[in-house]
């Protein structure tokens, strides 16, 4: 029989992410090791051999990683999960999904529906999260496929030079390019012609395209390794510093998880035995600050948010699409280029907005039902289907983004 693990690791596999990415690595690393065998015949120099050997251990690594960091997971908190002292339950927000307190650095995923430990990000193409447990096989594969990329660019580049030299032949005011059949001797075992060509080329745009895309999110990751931040906790740190400047509180807000050191920072991520260190619900803190510092942060933010949040009532109905036909020309092409959910509105439904752009907000939808059981439905709708509400004491407060002059 199959266990629930395999069926899990196939539903992760079944999504567009991991599709697109595997099917970038299938393509440059067959298209590479074909023209590998062109350009540098492996079984004739050691040269070759190496190239050959280099060429595969690269797609071996790239694919290790890649499915550590989908298989294996963040590492989520345990369901029901509450504090060792009672009294800390005050310093934490608790989550209604997963019946539980979220754990220092710990944020609920939508697309997970399972609070994750230490989130950076859910990231489309492992469809999983990048958290606690793989943060480390996240980043290596991020690392491993510019550099298999630019070996396998340097070969296509190679292949077609060798391949063509012997091909170009100009003429006063032509030049022709003989694809028909080899011009060495021996002849090759896969022969180049046209459509070779054609793929080495694609191949090659695809692996330039993949260095530059992946070595950027490389380079991101790595400026929050060395800082001891998730990329959610940089966020954190903005607001609190937005927050403090709003209100001028005088306040110094001081990331506790921060080492000190680059070293020191990076081990808590990287380590010998590929275990990251902690379990994943306590960390260490830096001095001046303890265990709770962040959590009572993101507490005074949500209080904060709520006092500058502005209730709005719809006047027409949304159906919750993702680009409205219906809500006008900048509505549809304006649409928030993001993974976050748009919620469905019917006339005369209450939202409090807490952010917004020139023709879409982000708020979250007043639930007055019971029955609604105390889920909370935030997301995206468009700025044409409500209008302010008058007559309420929130709206004296303006939208994140806005001017505050409004």
């Amino acid at each position: 029989m199959v266990g629930p693990g395999a069926l899990q690791r196939a539903r992760r596999l079944c999504h567009w992410g991991p599709a697109v990415a595997l099917a970038v690595v299938a393509v440059c690393s067959a298209t590479a090791m074909a023209d590998a065998a062109l350009w540098y015949w492996p079984l004739d120099t050691a040269g070759g051999s190496v190239n050959f050997v280099m060429l595969l251990n690269w797609t071996v690594m790239i694919l290790y990683n890649y499915f550590s960091a989908m298989f294996v997971g963040p590492g989520y908190v345990p369901l029901g999960w509450t504090p060792e002292k009672s009294q800390d339950c005050m310093y934490l927000q608790y989550c209604k999904v997963c019946q539980s307190y979220k754990a220092p650095r710990s944020h609920h995923c939508r697309k997970c529906n399972r609070c994750v430990m230490k989130m950076d990000h859910h990231c489309p193409w492992i469809n999983n999260c990048c958290g606690y447990q793989n943060h480390a096989s996240f980043t290596l594969f991020l690392l491993l496929a510019p550099l298999g990329c630019i070996h396998a660019s340097f070969i296509f580049i190679m292949t077609m030079y060798t391949q063509l030299y012997n091909r170009i032949s100009f003429g006063w005011s032509s030049v022709k390019i003989d694809m028909s059949a080899a011009k060495r001797d021996p002849r090759p075992i896969i022969p180049f012609g046209l459509s070779a060509f054609a793929a080495s080329l694609f191949a090659l745009g695809l692996a330039l395209g993949t260095t530059i895309a992946v070595g950027m999110l490389f380079i991101i990751q790595m400026k929050v390794i060395l800082t001891n931040k998730t990329s959610i906790e940089s966020w954190i740190e903005e607001k609190a510093k937005d927050r403090i400047q709003y209100y001028q509180t005088g306040e110094t807000f001081i990331f506790p998880y921060d080492m000190g050191s680059k070293w020191k920072n990076f081990r808590q991520v990287f380590t010998w035995s590929g275990i990251p260190e902690g379990d994943g619900l306590d960390w260490p803190v830096r001095d001046g600050c303890h265990q709770y510092s962040l959590t009572i942060e993101q507490l005074k933010q949500k209080a904060d948010k709520r006092v500058r949040s502005v209730r709005y009532r719809a006047i027409e109905d949304y159906s919750g699409v993702c680009c409205p036909v219906t809500k006008g020309v900048k509505t549809f092409f304006t649409t928030p280029c993001t993974e976050e959910p748009r919620i469905a509105l019917s006339k005369g439904d209450l939202i409090l907005a807490t952010r917004g752009l020139k023709h879409w907000m982000y708020g979250e939808k007043i639930l007055i039902s019971a029955a609604d059981g105390g889920i909370r439905e935030r997301g995206w709708f468009p700025r044409k289907c409500v209008e302010k509400c008058q007559y309420d004491s929130e709206t004296d407060q303006p939208v994140d983004g806005e001017k505050k002059s409004k």
